[in-house]
């Protein structure tokens, strides 16, 4: 196992795992159903606004996903926000970023199994047996 995946099972550890409890995921999960920022339709905007529309593409599509960083993250999302998230944990910013650097990818892949964004209902759905599955 190299060095970032041993510091990504540590951060997913940390945010995901635990005695009942996701932090990180229900933050994330509160983000991609809208209640806060328009959902995983403005999160994909977002990451449009930025530059970074093809990185974001290939988590909807069905090929390979790329990478992004837990600065790009930050750009994305904003400063404010990171930060807010990391209050909540009692983490760093860095930690919370490049937590979302590893999480994001996976989650929206797997809420976007045919390369499209289902509808809001679908989504909600898909979430909630996400979230219960990783409680």
């Amino acid at each position: 196992m190299g060095l970032l995946d041993g510091l990504l099972e540590g951060v997913a550890g940390k945010f995901l795992g635990g005695e009942g409890s996701n932090p990180l995921l229900g933050m994330v999960g509160n983000l991609l159903s809208g209640s806060q920022g328009g959902g995983l339709s403005g999160l994909i905007q977002s990451f449009n606004s930025k530059g970074l529309g093809d990185i974001v593409s290939s988590w909807v599509g069905t090929g390979e996903n790329l990478p992004i960083s837990g600065q790009q993250i930050q750009e994305v999302l904003g400063r404010g926000q990171i930060d807010q998230l990391a209050e909540k944990l009692g983490t760093s910013n860095e930690e919370v970023s490049g937590g979302l650097a590893g999480l994001l990818p996976q989650l929206i892949d797997k809420l976007t199994p045919d390369g499209s964004i289902p509808d809001s209902g679908m989504l909600e759905k898909a979430l909630s047996m996400l979230k219960s599955g990783l409680a």
